[in-house]
C-alpha cells in the first residue's frame, strides 16, 4: 500500500513499479481544478506506469523545479507565514529568482566580497548579501552583467542598489531595500558562505531562495523538498478556490467563513 502526502501521477507510477498494489492519492485529485482529469491521469499512470518514466532528477533539481511553479505567497503559506524577508523588494518587476544561496556578509558600501561571490557562485545560484546600510550601494549594473554571464539566478541585498535603469534594461532579478546613486569602496572586509541575516531572516549557504514581485522568502535546505511540495498544494487549492469564484461564488462562501466566526 502506498500512502504519502504529495503523491502524483509520476510518484504513483513509481510506487506501482516498486510493488505497491494499492495507491491512495488525496490532494493531487481533490485540490485539482479538474478533478476528473486529475483522477484519470493518475489512474492511467497506475495502469501503465511506463508512460510516466522520465530521466531521474535529484531531490535538489526537483525542489528547484517545484519552487519555480509557485509564488512567494504560496511558499509563505506553506511555511505558516515564516521565511519572508522584511523590507526587500523587487527592482525589476516581473522577474523571478529561484536557486540555492551563496551568502555574503560585508560592511557598509564595501563591494569587494559581493563581487568576489560572483566567481564562487555556480550556475543557478542566488547571491544573498547583508550590507548593513540602505544609503550606500554594494551592487550595480556591472556586477549584474557579470552575474548574467555566469548564469546566476538572481541577487538579494539587505542594503542598497544603484544603476537600476541599466539593471532593468538587463531584466535581471535583483531585490534590495533601497535605491541610491552612490557606491562605497572595495575594502575587502567580510566573508562569503557564512550564516547571515538578510531581511531579518537567517540564511545559510545552500538554503533555497525565491524572489518575485511579492518579495523574497528563504526555505531551509533541509526542508526544501517538503516545503516545495506543500507550496504546490497551496497553489492547487487556490486554483480550485479561484475556479469556484469565477463560477459565481463569493470567497466567504467557498471558505465557509461563517462556521469559523466566534459567536
Amino acid at each position: 500500500v502506498a500512502v504519502a502526502g504529495g503523491l502524483d501521477a509520476k510518484s504513483a507510477a513509481k510506487a506501482v513499479v516498486s510493488g505497491a498494489r494499492i495507491v491512495i492519492v488525496g490532494g493531487n485529485i481533490v485540490r485539482s481544478s479538474n478533478v476528473t482529469a486529475a483522477a484519470k491521469a493518475i489512474r492511467r499512470s497506475i495502469d501503465v506506469p511506463g508512460i510516466t518514466e522520465e530521466k531521474e532528477t535529484s531531490i535538489d533539481e526537483q525542489t528547484i523545479e517545484l519552487l519555480k511553479r509557485v509564488s512567494t505567497p504560496n511558499i509563505s503559506d506553506a511555511m505558516h507565514r515564516k521565511g519572508a524577508m522584511k523590507n526587500i523588494h523587487s527592482i525589476c518587476p516581473g522577474t523571478k529568482a529561484v536557486g540555492r544561496a551563496v551568502t555574503v556578509a560585508t560592511f557598509e558600501g564595501d563591494w569587494a566580497k559581493t563581487v568576489e561571490a560572483i566567481d564562487i557562485a555556480k550556475e543557478g545560484d542566488v547571491i544573498v548579501i547583508y550590507n548593513g546600510s540602505p544609503h550606500v550601494a554594494p551592487w550595480g549594473e556591472l556586477a549584474t552583467l557579470s552575474c548574467i554571464n555566469r548564469k546566476i539566478a538572481g541577487v538579494v541585498i539587505d542594503g542598497a542598489v544603484r544603476d537600476v535603469d541599466d539593471i532593468r534594461r538587463l531584466n535581471f532579478p535583483v531585490f534590495a531595500v533601497s535605491i541610491v546613486p552612490n557606491a562605497g569602496e572595495p575594502k575587502g572586509f567580510g566573508e562569503i558562505n557564512a550564516e547571515i541575516k538578510c531581511g531579518g531572516e537567517t540564511v545559510k549557504p545552500g538554503d533555497y531562495i525565491v524572489g518575485d514581485d511579492n518579495g523574497v522568502v528563504v526555505v531551509p535546505k533541509e526542508r526544501g523538498y517538503e516545503i516545495a511540495r506543500r507550496a504546490v498544494e497551496v497553489e492547487k487549492n487556490e486554483s480550485r478556490i479561484r475556479d469556484e469564484i469565477i463560477k459565481g461564488k463569493t470567497l466567504s462562501m467557498v471558505l465557509s467563513l461563517e462556521k469559523w466566526e466566534k459567536k
